[in-house]
């Protein structure tokens, strides 16, 4: 700093030494413009390289993330298995003699509506009943029914079948 080749600025008690920029040749404009081009050219290097860079990137991520050509194979013949298996079933089923005919299917549900019919119509009898005795009963509903004994479809998560 004494010398003159650096300077020197004083922060409080900070000093900061940096290099005399009046000691070196000014650079003319055509060199500033050259430098300038050299510099858009390097960054269009850089953009061009990164632009690569991304996609080998990607393109690497995805090799990765796919099977490998033994894997397939094993895939492949587990899915062939699979499939034999599959068709034998169907073959299976398609030859036995013990298929339910329409006639039976049509007798099952209407049985199953008939069922189903009676037990709305006991439900509905049984609530009515239970609301009759209900309403001079001093006690609540929950208390009644352990007194009594009663379980009701709700307590065991029985649900009445929807009608079809």
């Amino acid at each position: 700093a004494q010398q003159g080749r650096v300077r020197e600025k004083v922060y409080g008690k900070q000093k900061i030494y940096f290099a005399d920029q009046e000691q070196l040749p000014a650079a003319s404009d055509a060199e500033l413009r050259g430098l300038d081009e050299e510099i858009a050219t390097r960054s269009a290097q850089l953009q061009a390289l990164q632009q690569s860079c991304r996609h080998m990137e990607a393109e690497l991520k995805d090799l990765n993330g796919s099977m490998t050509t033994p894997e397939m194979a094993r895939e492949i013949e587990a899915l062939r298995k699979d499939c034999a298996s599959y068709t034998e079933k169907l073959e299976r089923i398609k030859s036995a003699t013990n298929h339910v005919t329409p006639e039976e299917k049509e007798k099952v549900c209407r049985e199953q509506q008939l069922y189903r019919r009676e037990w709305r119509r006991r439900k509905r009898m049984a609530t009515e009943l239970l609301d009759a005795i209900l309403e001079g009963y001093p006690k609540s509903k929950k208390q009644f029914f352990e007194e009594v004994g009663i379980e009701t479809d709700e307590d065991h998560g029985v649900v009445l079948p929807a009608t079809t």
